[in-house]
């Protein structure tokens, strides 16, 4: 389903597109059908019956993942008759120096960021779901757990681990923990929520 562009004198249900900036006049969408722009064929709109209790469902996981995967081991290393395991948790506090603040940064981006932003999302959609409406400072979380989308890299890191570790296979036993499938789920999961998530009806609901 296509949308039409909008006159310029139109300032009501207009809808742009994320991805080329094409502003449109919103159309009502029946439910499991899409809105797609024109020009980029972008999704702008695409509701789903009880989508909002899906997206609490994946963001609870996503989070009880989130706090396993920092605190079991993520790999185990051998080498020359010695044999160590490391959490990310552990590997971010191993380093001293100006190490030490890089292993900070990359904590926040593939932890604290990825965890407060589902965080906010659940705080957006609980009344939603319930009918109820919509929380205190709704709006303002909302557009905060979007604006840390580009900022959460949990996907970022685990594809770097891939490619690190193939490398370190050469030189020493590489074998992955419990955490390091975590995680991997874990991207899979973020990626369905951002899949999953309709953002335009969730903005009409704190509208209306």
């Amino acid at each position: 389903m296509s949308v039409r562009q909008s006159a310029p004198d139109e300032l009501a249900g207009l809808i742009c597109c994320p991805t080329c900036d094409l502003v449109y006049t919103a159309p009502q969408v029946a439910m499991r059908q899409r809105a797609i722009c024109a020009r980029c064929h972008t999704v702008l709109i695409a509701p789903r019956r009880k989508a909002g209790k899906q997206l609490i469902a994946l963001a609870l996981t996503v989070l009880i993942l989130i706090v396993a995967a920092v605190l079991f081991p993520f790999l185990s290393i051998g080498a020359g008759g010695l044999h160590h395991d490391a959490s990310i948790l552990q590997a971010a506090f191993v380093f001293e120096g100006g190490l030490s603040v890089l292993a900070v940064a990359v904590l926040f981006f593939i932890v604290v960021i990825p965890a407060l932003r589902l965080m906010l999302l659940i705080y957006v959609l609980a009344p939603i779901i319930r009918d109820h409406p919509p929380a205190p400072l709704a709006r303002p979380a909302f557009r905060l757990s979007e604006a840390l989308v580009p900022w959460s890299m949990a996907e970022i890191f685990a594809i770097g681990c891939a490619v690190a570790l193939v490398k370190l296979s050469d030189l020493a036993d590489v074998v992955f923990g419990p955490a390091a499938w975590m995680f991997a789920v874990l991207v899979v999961l973020v990626v369905a929520t951002d899949s999953l998530m309709c953002r335009y009806s969730i903005w009409a609901s704190l509208d209306a």
